[in-house]
């Protein structure tokens, strides 16, 4: 079954000196199950890549490695607009829009959520939406 992978599971994959549980779960599902992601996602990589490189935490090279690496895994961005679901849900859940849009694709596709966000797990839980774990 797919699932919705958001960018704190995902850039634990960057980090060596990370590990975590939902993340290593997700990682090996991507073996044999395809993620999607919303368009977001693919800035929201790349910003926490940058972020981390100006802290020394990762060099360009590893940075642009990941992201070759990225490229080739099963994660499909979703380029479906929302039918301005967004706000509501955001109220609904006291979450930020980018989180929303994680939760949004989850409901829509009717698939797990792959993340670590607290907040984010919450909302899923009260949503009835399926976390990976």
């Amino acid at each position: 079954m797919a699932f919705v992978l958001d960018a704190s599971v995902t850039a634990v994959w960057a980090f060596c000196d990370e590990q975590q549980p939902v993340a290593d779960s997700a990682f090996r599902a991507l073996d044999h199950e395809q993620a999607w992601v919303p368009t977001l996602w693919w800035y929201e990589i790349r910003n926490i890549l940058l972020v981390n490189e100006r802290r020394n935490r990762i060099t360009v090279a590893e940075s642009t490695q990941f992201l070759i690496d990225m490229d080739n895994f099963p994660i499909f961005v979703d380029e479906e607009r929302e039918p301005g679901g967004l706000f509501e849900l955001a109220r609904l859940y006291s979450l930020t829009v980018h989180d929303a849009a994680y939760l949004e694709l989850a409901m829509r596709k009717r698939v797990p959520l792959a993340t670590l966000d607290k907040a984010l797990r919450l909302a899923a839980e009260a949503a009835g939406v399926a976390l990976l774990s």
